[in-house]
């Protein structure tokens, strides 16, 4: 899609359906998901989602299928589904890709961008500020998700606005598993920024920031490594520091 948006919520990817049962399950699982009302490490059981979406468990495992293969969700042998826990070499792959794929998307965007677009993106920053002063740390994420993926999609490159999305959705978890009480995610002074180099036509200058934004966020995480081998530990092997 080139311009406007007419929601401010990002539309969730789609796929065939059961009678749309199963997408309809990956829609609320997705957004509970996105907007972090199921953080990481939540346990789903087959039998809890199979009542709740009126789904047989067939149906149940092919979603969860799909949504492991796009990093929301792991499945492990004998223990089931969970939401995802990204690693720190998860979590650093991802916005690395991400910072290739956005700096991408602004150094080919189409100038000048509609001020009604302009607008939208103010707005959305307005909304994160508030989140982020009443303390609302879910919605604050989710909001600065929301951000991203509706400047990435004013190229109208739909192929890339469906990456970004994806990517952003697993920034959450990131974001929840990784991320500091201070540093909640990005600083929305820097959307800000963004913002008005756009509407000054400065898209050399939007791609060097979109860099340099990307290493705010990386810089602002708390990596959790994992946790120490216990035996090991105690029988004399890693120590810890």
């Amino acid at each position: 899609m080139a311009h406007p948006m007419s929601a401010q919520k990002p539309d969730l990817p789609t796929a065939d359906s059961d009678g749309g049962r199963d997408e309809a399950m990956y829609r609320g699982l997705h957004a509970a998901i996105y907007e972090l009302r199921l953080p990481p490490g939540t346990r789903l059981p087959e039998d809890v989602l199979s009542n709740t979406y009126g789904v047989s468990r067939t149906l149940v495992r092919k979603v969860l299928q799909r949504m492991a293969m796009e990093g929301l969700v792991e499945i492990r042998r004998n223990r089931g589904a969970q939401v995802a826990e990204p690693s720190a070499d998860e979590a650093r792959e991802v916005f690395a890709t991400r910072r290739m794929l956005e700096c991408g998307a602004l150094a080919e965007l189409p100038l000048p961008v509609p001020t009604a677009e302009l607008q939208a993106l103010r707005e959305l920053v307005r909304q994160e500020d508030d989140a982020q002063l009443n303390g609302d740390r879910v919605a604050a994420i989710r909001l600065s998700g929301d951000f991203h993926i509706r400047l990435a999609a004013l190229g109208g490159n739909a192929t890339l606005t469906k990456l970004v999305r994806e990517l952003v959705a697993r920034s959450s978890l990131i974001l929840a598993t990784h991320g500091s009480p201070i540093s909640v995610t990005c600083r929305h002074s820097e959307h800000e920024q963004i913002i008005d180099l756009l509407a000054r036509g400065e898209r050399q200058a939007g791609v060097a920031w979109m860099a340099e934004h990307f290493e705010h966020i990386t810089r602002g995480l708390r990596w959790r490594e994992q946790p120490l081998d216990l035996f090991s530990v105690l029988k004399g092997g890693d120590t810890p520091t």
